[in-house]
């Protein structure tokens, strides 16, 4: 029992110091600039990106609106981010069909090659994005890794967590985002109307 105790402990301090590790090497590789979310971002809509995915295509957040969206920010040298991926994995199977998307984004240098080879290995089964300072900055100027946002189908962040959380937390925040209901824009609505309107017998 001691020694599956320090067993457990000396892997909580190798995942705390890979937090570490991650954050300070962010901070050093990128120029800090303005932010679009700050403070408690419950509630805030998830700003847009357009970022490009390991298989070439342009990504957009907008393109998942009507789905739930787990975003992580990761990096191939990340110990805690090489925890939770599979975790992922099996979380995007098990509520895809209930419109869960997990979208991992990558921050570190490598070549695209072999972020495809990293997560090909994990057996990763969600898109993975390649990050920019940009879209970082837009997110709160994410400084450690892992980093993920929980965003309703509406395209609002239900939560943000930093470092690694328990499977269990992470499937209760993905039912949380699930949960909420995707509620059609007005402007949409309006749009629809007036077409009826111009559709209907008599109507100029």
């Amino acid at each position: 029992m001691l020694r599956r105790s320090a067993l457990v402990f000396v892997s909580l301090v190798v995942l705390v110091l890979g937090m570490l590790a991650a954050g300070k090497y962010l901070r050093q590789q990128r120029k800090p600039r303005a932010t679009k979310l700050a403070g408690d971002v419950h509630g805030v809509a998830a700003p847009e990106f357009d970022l490009p995915s390991l298989d070439g295509r342009r990504v957009k957040l907008s393109d998942f609106r009507g789905k739930a969206v787990l975003l992580n920010f990761w990096a191939t040298w990340c110990p805690p981010c090489k925890v939770e991926m599979p975790w992922f994995a099996e979380l995007q199977e098990q509520y895809g069909p209930d419109g869960l998307v997990i979208l991992g984004v990558a921050m570190d240098d490598s070549e695209p090659a072999k972020i495809s080879q990293f997560v090909n290995d994990l057996g990763v089964n969600y898109p993975v994005l390649l990050g920019t300072d940009k879209v970082a900055d837009d997110y709160g100027d994410v400084e450690y890794l892992p980093t993920t946002f929980y965003i309703d189908r509406n395209g609002k962040i239900v939560t943000k967590t930093d470092g690694l959380l328990s499977r269990q937390e992470i499937e209760d925040d993905i039912k949380t985002a699930l949960s909420a209901p995707y509620s059609a824009r007005l402007g949409g609505a309006r749009r629809a109307h007036s077409s009826a309107k111009r559709g209907a017998p008599g109507a100029p």
